[in-house]
């Protein structure tokens, strides 16, 4: 495809937006059903957004393609070429190989997670557009193979604050946690939310990484301000790995941490918006209640607890 000009993303726009206008829906119509927001669809039409498996799938099923576009996008080399940061080389290297990755992460979302538009928005506030945009390709780059069908084990366990702290904005921060619920059900991937009102939790005291490598080879890595941190010493490993597996143990179950993650969705997607008519209220309440039941009276997201 060299010599003609367009882009492996370029050609999958092209084929979304024929059997988008064949299904006689415009951008936005599209959109409403998947859900989006319009410029999402256009901008994966016009080859300049990577959309994710699930949204390809998705578009299958409202445009009955019978699988095209999902066939389509696990053909593509989305991220051909990319670069890191020379400090973050080496982490990108153990996650081309590893067999097994266990994280923490506080604050903000873990990389293997973050959706495209929540990336930029971490990125966009430190960097040029042109930076940004090179540092969110090469983050999302590392995504593909743990979100793949045969992808490595990987545990994940989120502060709260991760749920909390908004990045971008309401929109950016509901996608985000929908796009958590959906990797959540993969065979690979488990998700436990550390609440912020359990003051028994051990947690580390940064985000760290427990990294198992095929040979057998365990790292520990973090990170500060600029750089990453490596350590291989058995007894370092060790230690954090025992204060990693306590806290995975005793924070919420993935099911009680889907609910709460799926009241953060809520709560962020009516933020700033009119409140429901009574009769979807009434209807509402029962599925609500048990969502609380199920992460033990948290609250709705993203309200903030009054502290004691």
């Amino acid at each position: 495809m060299g010599g003609s000009g367009v882009t492996s993303a370029a050609l999958f726009g092209e084929v979304l937006k024929h059997h988008r206008e064949a299904a006689g829906l415009t951008q936005e119509a599209l959109a409403r059903e998947i859900p989006c927001d319009r410029s999402h669809v256009a901008r994966v039409e016009a080859g300049t957004r990577v959309p994710q498996d699930t949204f390809a799938k998705t578009c299958d099923e409202l445009l009955g393609t019978g699988g095209v576009l999902l066939r389509l996008w696990a053909r593509i080399d989305w991220y051909p070429e990319v670069e890191h940061p020379d400090w973050f080389e080496r982490r990108a290297q153990m996650d081309a190989e590893t067999v097994a990755l266990r994280e923490y992460q506080a604050q903000v979302m873990p990389g293997l997670l973050q959706t495209y538009d929540y990336a930029w928005a971490l990125f966009s506030r430190v960097a040029s557009r042109e930076k940004a945009e090179e540092r969110v390709r090469a983050r999302l780059s590392r995504q593909q193979r743990f979100l793949a069908p045969d992808g490595p084990l990987y545990l994940v366990v989120l502060d709260e604050s991760c749920l909390r702290n908004v990045v971008g904005s309401p929109a950016v921060m509901r996608d985000q946690c929908a796009h958590l619920l959906s990797v959540g059900q993969r065979p690979s991937i488990r998700l436990h939310v550390a609440p912020a009102d359990h003051s028994g939790l051990v947690r580390p005291n940064t985000s760290m990484s427990l990294i198992k490598l095929p040979n057998g080879h365990e790292w520990v890595y973090s990170e500060s301000l600029d750089r990453g941190h490596f350590s291989d010493d058995p007894a370092v490993y060790t230690s954090h790995s025992r204060t990693y597996d306590l806290l995975r143990a005793d924070a919420l179950s993935a099911r009680e941490s889907a609910a709460l993650i799926s009241e953060a969705v809520e709560g962020f997607g009516h933020h700033g918006q009119a409140r429901p008519p009574r009769g979807d209220m009434d209807q509402e309440q029962p599925q609500r209640r048990q969502r609380r039941q199920l992460h033990r009276g948290g609250p709705r997201y993203p309200r903030r607890r009054p502290r004691p």
